[in-house]
């Protein structure tokens, strides 16, 4: 894979097409997370966003990829990513990534966070670091993508941030192996590979009109995990807990604009010196 991958670039055009897309998906997951309760299925959490997806013109990115069920993925406690939606109950505590996609006209937007069912207060307070580790993570992800730098070089820019969390938190968290973000647009799986950690080779060049999804993937304990036997549920080999959050993000003229978040991303861009800088029409 090194050295053979290329990184297509957008349009402004296409990128305010991209921008629909990914607003649809930004507000979801807002829905979703002021939704979730103790009692709530994983496949009544589903259903919401399919038709929120659905009632804004959308259509889910998930739903019958590869034969994938649902429209969500939501993996829980152990769960890493790519958990099936259905019968499981969630209860307060209860450590939950949702991965969200939709297209719009053709166009997909990708995003996930990570929620602790009843809030914070009914949280472990590891789950609540190792969530907002990766959440750092994934803003100083974002935050290096600059045109001219090789895109495989922010997978060193994630993993600096991920041992600084686990300094400063008095814990070794773990990256998750063999997952990554990944370029997108016309489909939501394209080159390149966007990786969470350290990688020697530069990869292609960031340019002007790159869009990218970022998604670090982290646990309390192994960097190791399997696929279940329903061939999508992907879990920690350790039985310890993971968290999951992911943009889309374009490179702009003037700076980034993150796609999928609501704002565009302007609070948490600023918070990590980057400039926010939106497409206009």
């Amino acid at each position: 894979m090194f050295g053979r991958e290329r990184l297509p670039v957008k349009t402004p055009e296409q990128i305010l097409l991209m921008r629909r897309a990914g607003l649809v998906v930004g507000e979801c997951l807002e829905m979703l997370e002021a939704s979730i309760g103790d009692g709530m299925t994983t496949g009544e959490l589903d259903a919401l966003a399919e038709e929120f997806i659905r009632g804004r013109g959308g259509v889910p990115s998930f739903l019958g990829y590869y034969g994938f069920p649902g429209t969500l993925c939501v993996s829980v406690n152990d769960e890493v990513v790519h958990g099936i939606p259905g019968a499981r109950v969630l209860h307060d505590g209860d450590l939950v990534s949702i991965d969200c996609g939709a297209i719009v006209d053709g166009w997909h937007g990708d995003s996930a966070v990570t929620v602790v069912v009843g809030g914070d207060t009914a949280a472990r307070p590891e789950d609540l670091q190792v969530s907002a580790a990766t959440r750092t993570a994934l803003w100083a992800g974002i935050g290096a993508l600059r045109p001219g730098i090789g895109i495989y070089q922010i997978g060193g820019d994630i993993e600096d941030s991920v041992v600084a969390s686990g300094r400063a938190d008095g814990r070794s968290y773990g990256i998750v192996d063999g997952y990554t973000g990944h370029g997108i647009g016309t489909e939501m799986h394209m080159e390149p590979t966007v990786y969470n950690e350290r990688v020697r080779p530069r990869g292609p060049e960031v340019r002007v009109g790159a869009t990218v999804a970022v998604e670090p993937m982290l646990t309390l304990g192994t960097h190791e995990s399997h696929e279940l036997a329903d061939e999508w549920t992907v879990v920690t080999d350790d039985g310890s807990r993971a968290a999951h959050w992911e943009h889309t993000v374009a490179v702009t003229e003037g700076g980034l604009w993150v796609l999928t978040a609501v704002d565009g991303g302007a609070a948490s861009l600023a918070a990590v010196g980057a400039t926010y800088a939106p497409v206009t029409a």
